[in-house]
């Protein structure tokens, strides 16, 4: 068996105060991910979610310390991913994504709200105060997720995303081949 790298660290600040700590490594390092885990805060394990053993997967963890406490969530993904996350302020919500999933988690508590799988690893998740939702960008779709974790649009792509942001009031995707194409992030219409 080859050897395992380390597993890699982030500290993140996020509005409201959160200051997070993302810890994450590939497939089997769940003890070395979780060797410094935090006692004392609240723990969820979302792997279960993802896989039977979750433990054999690649895993990430994120400890949280904001205004109403500490709290720190799990995840796996079955693919090696760096985890990722967004507040959404108006929705009281930590919107991550590792993997091909999705999480809309409670900011103050974490406690899980919803979840949602995408067809195909997951880029990115974008939001702005000026949408009523928050994107999420894979290889091959892109899907706008409500407060309540319901998907209000979905729209495929026929090439591979490899790049996505918010420019200018319009969510532009780059293509594996180049192509750069301009959404209305409200409904996923092409953008003129």
């Amino acid at each position: 068996m080859a050897a395992q790298s380390e597993p890699r660290n982030a500290a993140v600040a996020y509005p409201g105060g959160l200051r997070a700590r993302w810890r994450w490594g590939g497939s089997g390092t769940a003890e070395q991910v979780f060797s410094l885990s935090e006692a004392g805060a609240q723990l969820a394990d979302h792997g279960p979610l993802v896989s039977a053993d979750p433990d054999a997967l690649c895993r990430a963890e994120l400890h949280v310390e904001g205004p109403a406490g500490a709290w720190t969530a799990r995840f796996a993904s079955t693919i090696s991913d760096d985890p990722a996350g967004l507040t959404w302020d108006s929705a009281g919500l930590l919107v991550v994504k590792y993997g091909f999933h999705v999480y809309g988690l409670d900011a103050r508590t974490g406690a899980l709200r919803w979840h949602h799988r995408s067809g195909s690893p997951l880029l990115v998740v974008l939001g702005s105060s000026r949408l009523a939702h928050v994107l999420a960008q894979s290889e091959i779709e892109t899907f706008a997720l409500e407060a309540d974790g319901a998907v209000a649009w979905r729209i495929a792509h026929s090439d591979v995303v490899t790049g996505a942001e918010l420019v200018g009031g319009r969510l532009v995707l780059t293509s594996y081949a180049g192509e750069i194409v301009a959404l209305d992030p409200a409904t996923g219409r092409r953008a003129g």
